[in-house]
């Protein structure tokens, strides 16, 4: 099924659709020479280039979503050129003779982080670079899976407790680090978890796909984990700062965690993880992965290896792939599927360490054998080779602690005064973060990998950023902003906040939940101080819940989505997506709309 899907996909070219945005780009420069175009021609095609990312994501013709937006900017600074050119400061400078203007001009808003902030918000995308970085860091130490584990055994197996307490620490730090990277370790940590205590495939999809709420909705407490908190808190300084976030967000924050909890409840209540008869490798998950990225520079799981490794299996190949996706350990099912002994030595010395292949293959021989004495010597024997091996990953997990300490310090030096850059704070942490792996070479060039291809998913923000800024230049917001204001005199202040919540909720189901906090946000200036609250709180919780509604709503949904389709369901649809999440969206929906009625009644602006 999804070789099909892949073979049904039809990318449109990229030089093809630059070359064609450039065409229309030059018969826009054309045309404006002689007749400017207004500034809702320019909103036009912002809107345009926005649906056009969920449409060519969602169809069968596809458009990699940085051609995309980096074309499309192209024709959105064309238009934008003849309604700011003429009437701007600078070729009044120029024809004045004041030559100097232009150099000024460059320098403020190309060389400084003052001009690129306003014009693509530099600080906040450098922020997110530093985190990706930092962030990949601190998932190779393996840090979430040791808690996780050591979790569980404090609670004797029972599922529920230890998904409340891992979910609890996500929604936690996804507040203070990007919500993208902490999914990717959360989803991976729960489905093993999940299938160690036999869970159906259908709790396994539904865990994986609620950790988006974790991560978005209750992590939404504090500007610095999630990109539309930063974007909306870039926009409105100084009105949002850490005390509004804490004030606001963190209630709702912690509401969505126990509707979270509840729905889990429904689904865990009563699984068990039996730890006394967990596979050797599975009771030590966190230092398996940690020597896989340390001697391989990849972490794999059983299907993922035996599928890279699929000529050395040779026609054992099909029949142990079956026995794995049925429950069984590597080691075992090749001894049951009689695969030579060299064979095996060799596949567990690549999968883990050559250290370990040994020992390892007489455990799984003396396990199929039923000679328990001798499985529980060589079972000892494992768990000694791992001890003497474990003193690089205890030392970059303790060095990883530490490095929250600058990243925290920068963080409340930037909320004290804000000229201290905020991307000091990340990539402070990334500096101390990476001594504890980087005398580990293929471990260092994986999470520099990770970290560049998550950070990827960011770049088509850039341009949709410029074309929002060049936008608000034209005084389109200002427009807006008077609707706004009809808005509040006809509806009174605490239903339009609500009105905002259901059409941020709904714009980032289907469009990015970025570039809606950023168009919507520049419109809040203007109104009192009580207002910018409850509409910022109300537009911030929209594009939280919105993000996790549907499979493209947020990063975070995109990354969920790809997994499921590639370890759980290769046939899962966006459908399946929208009708499990549905009835939480409404759940938390209904504690949003009753926060923001409440917090209006607070403010006294209930009109």
């Amino acid at each position: 099924m999804a070789a099909e899907n892949k073979t049904s996909i039809v990318p449109i070219p990229s030089a093809r659709f630059i070359g064609g945005c450039l065409l229309v780009a030059v018969v826009i420069f054309l045309i404006g020479a002689f007749h400017a175009f207004s500034a809702w021609v320019i909103a036009l095609e912002v809107f345009l280039t926005i649906v056009s990312l969920f449409i060519f994501g969602s169809i069968k013709y596809r458009i990699d979503k940085n051609v995309l937006t980096y074309g499309a900017g192209m024709v959105i600074m064309t238009t934008f050129w003849w309604n700011w050119w003429p009437r701007s400061t600078l070729k009044a400078s120029l024809q004045s003779g004041e030559y100097s203007a232009l150099w000024d001009f460059i320098y403020y808003n190309i060389l400084t982080l003052h001009g690129l902030d306003r014009l693509i918000h530099a600080d906040t995308m450098l922020f997110i670079m530093g985190l990706t970085l930092f962030v990949a860091v601190i998932a190779q130490t393996r840090l979430l899976e040791t808690i996780s584990f050591a979790v569980l055994e404090k609670n004797k197996g029972y599922v529920l407790p230890t998904v409340a307490v891992i979910t609890a620490i996500v929604a936690f730090s996804a507040g203070i680090l990007d919500g993208v990277s902490m999914i990717g370790l959360t989803i991976r940590t729960l489905v093993i978890i999940l299938f160690l205590a036999k869970a159906e495939e259908e709790t396994v999809l539904f865990s994986v796909i609620i950790a988006t709420v974790v991560t978005t909705v209750s992590g939404m407490w504090l500007a610095y984990g999630e990109p539309p908190n930063l974007i909306m808190k870039a926009n409105l300084t100084p009105y949002l700062n850490d005390a509004f976030f804490l004030r606001y967000c963190l209630p709702v924050a912690v509401g969505s965690y126990f509707i979270v909890l509840w729905n889990l409840w429904k689904k865990l209540k009563g699984k068990r993880v039996n730890i006394a008869e967990l596979d050797i490798m599975d009771r030590h998950t966190a230092d398996v992965r940690f020597l896989q990225a340390t001697r391989h520079g990849e972490v794999l799981t059983p299907i993922e290896f035996l599928q890279e490794h699929r000529k050395l299996i040779g026609p054992h190949f099909e029949r142990l792939l079956m026995r794995l996706r049925n429950g069984e350990p590597l080691g075992g099912g090749m001894v049951r599927e009689e695969i030579p002994g060299k064979v095996r030595r060799k596949i567990l010395g690549n999968f883990i360490a050559e250290e370990l292949s040994e020992a390892l293959d007489r455990h799984y021989l003396h396990e199929v054998t039923g000679d328990n004495e001798a499985k529980n010597h060589f079972a000892e024997k494992i768990h000694a080779i791992i001890e003497a091996m474990r003193h690089k990953k205890v030392r970059a997990q303790v060095i990883g602690i530490l490095s929250f300490i600058p990243f925290i310090g920068f963080l409340v030096a930037h909320a004290l005064d804000h000229r201290v850059p905020l991307f000091w704070a990340s990539f402070a942490g990334f500096s101390v973060a990476l001594m504890g792996i980087y005398r580990i070479p293929k471990m260092r060039q994986l999470a520099l990998r990770e970290a560049r291809h998550e950070y990827r998913e960011y770049l088509f923000l850039l341009p949709l950023f410029l074309s929002i800024t060049l936008l608000q230049k034209t005084g389109f917001f200002q427009q807006l902003a008077e609707i706004f204001r009809q808005a509040v005199n006809t509806f009174g202040v605490s239903h339009t906040a609500v009105l905002q919540f259901v059409a941020a909720t709904v714009l980032s189901a289907i469009l990015d939940n970025n570039v809606v906090a950023d168009f919507a946000s520049r419109v809040l200036h203007g109104f009192e101080i009580g207002i910018i609250y409850l509409f910022s709180m109300a537009q911030i919780a929209g594009y939280a819940t919105g993000g996790c509604w549907t499979h493209i709503g947020s990063a975070q949904s995109v990354v969920a989505y790809a997994f499921v389709q590639r370890e759980i369901d290769k046939s899962y649809t966006p459908y399946q997506w929208i009708k499990l999440m549905t009835p939480i969206i409404i759940e938390i929906s209904l504690l949003m709309i009753l926060a923001i009625y409440l917090n209006g009644v607070i403010l006294g602006i209930t009109r």
